[in-house]
């Protein structure tokens, strides 16, 4: 069965009731590589159903869904019912609002695309030469590419039948020494891989595996610290995930108003302009323009499929615009409608230029080129816990003078925004621990002052 048949055969026995189909395809192909040699790759196809059934009762609206995979119209009949006696078991919605009429898409007749081996016969013939270089001088090359090319159909009774298709692309590589002692790491997210520039990845990782050759000591604490694009992203994308409405107005968040209600329209910190918009002008950017949601969250209702996106500034020149909103949250926080958006981009007023430019101007202090392991210790300071891993570097003098080791810092994304002293251009990265579940972001090096080492690590 094709999507839209899918959607249109659920739909039709809906027996008088209102529901949403949501048919996610997916097809990918993969490869992965360890000490110099290709280990294994794949191609996998999927094809996933979700029936957002909503039952009228005497004082509301109830919603349940049911998910599954449909091999045919048995199976998709049998996931319509489970999901409309699921619904008639439920208990009234507190969102419960009439569904979005959200229009027709004109591609809404055409098939799902799919990837092939092709989107990665760039990165197989370029990883063969970093191989080749790195069997002659000792360096060992571990990583993972994936190309992933996905489409989202959207149904419901209120008349929507949109459908998006979005191809994403990562590749992550680290670079090892021989002893196994010093290691780099890299990450690239692209619409297609052939985009990526191998060479110039790895000679990047070569030259921090020099740096690393040399050991400083540096002692935790605060320093200034200069985090790369993918660490930016890393901490802004923990920011932009915790800034929904519901948790400000139950006072749970770093967002929330001492007292009650949200810190909407309070200045922050800094010149920064925090943004997302679903028709961005780099393609690679580009996301889904419409509201998905096959149950309900903290940023998300199914009573909401179909609502159209719109570009928001979430931060803008300091200060908070918008929180991420259902029109039901929106409603109980008193804010303007802003569902969340599949892209995120940082804008910083002052500096510009790469990373390196930005090494030159800093005088003293620390490089960080990635993030792992980050997690929320304090909810209402957004305070995050986690590790720098795959180098650290000295800077002094504007010049990179050596590798210390690596800490477990303890920083807040919200405070630290009151503490950049310079900053690069924004450009397109992948975040190192968030990267999997969100990979469209731009980010510029930010330099911070105070930036909380609060420990020593043993991590690699």
């Amino acid at each position: 069965m094709q999507p839209q048949e899918i959607v249109e055969r659920a739909l039709s026995r809906a027996a008088g009731q209102d529901m949403a189909v949501l048919v996610d395809t997916s097809s990918q192909v993969n490869l992965r590589w360890a000490g110099n040699s290709l280990t294994t790759n794949g191609n996998t196809q999927g094809l996933d159903v979700d029936i957002v059934a909503f039952q009228a009762l005497g004082d509301g609206v109830a919603t349940a869904t049911v998910t599954g995979q449909v091999r045919d119209i048995a199976g998709l009949d049998d996931l319509v019912d489970r999901a409309r006696a699921a619904a008639a078991a439920a208990a009234p919605a507190d969102e419960a609002a009439p569904l979005v009429d959200g229009g027709v898409s004109a591609d809404w007749d055409e098939p799902p695309p799919a990837t092939g081996a092709s989107e990665l016969s760039a990165v197989a013939v370029g990883l063969g030469e970093a191989f080749r270089r790195g069997r002659a001088d000792g360096v060992q090359h571990f990583g993972y590419a994936e190309h992933d090319l996905s489409t989202t159909y959207l149904g419901t009774t209120a008349g929507t039948r949109l459908r998006h298709s979005q191809a994403t692309g990562r590749l992550e590589l680290t670079a090892k020494s021989a002893d196994g002692r010093r290691s780099a790491w890299h990450g690239s997210a692209a619409v297609s891989l052939a985009d990526v520039e191998l060479d110039d990845i790895d000679r990047q990782l070569r030259q921090r595996l020099s740096w690393q050759k040399r050991r400083v000591d540096v002692a935790p604490g605060r320093h200034r610290v200069l985090l790369s694009p993918s660490a930016v992203a890393d901490l802004m994308i923990d920011l932009y995930w915790s800034a929904d409405a519901q948790s400000a107005i139950q006072g749970r968040s770093a967002f929330s108003r001492p007292g009650g209600g949200t810190r909407v329209g309070e200045h922050l910190g800094g010149d920064v302009t925090l943004f997302s918009d679903p028709r961005a002008d780099d393609p690679s950017l580009e996301c889904g323009t419409f509201v998905t949601a096959a149950a309900s969250s903290s940023t998300s209702s199914p009573f909401d499929n179909g609502l159209p996106l719109t570009p928001t500034r979430w931060i803008d020149g300091g200060r908070l615009q918008h929180l991420i909103t259902t029109r039901h949250t929106a409603a109980l926080a008193d804010l303007s409608d802003s569902p969340g958006i599949d892209n995120l981009m940082l804008q910083h007023s002052d500096g510009g230029g790469s990373l390196s430019d930005v090494v030159a101007r800093m005088d003293n202090g620390l490089l960080v080129t990635c993030l792992w392991y980050n997690r929320v210790v304090d909810p209402q300071t957004m305070l995050l816990t986690g590790l720098t891993r795959d180098g650290v570097y000295v800077v002094r003098d504007g010049e990179v003078a050596g590798a210390c080791g690596n800490f477990r810092f303890n920083e807040s994304p919200v405070a630290l925004l009151g503490r950049i002293v310079d900053s690069g251009t924004p450009e397109r990265t992948l975040a190192r621990e968030m990267g999997d579940y969100f990979n469209r972001a731009t980010m510029p090096p930010l330099l911070v002052a105070d930036f909380n080492m609060s420990t020593a690590s043993e991590a690699m």
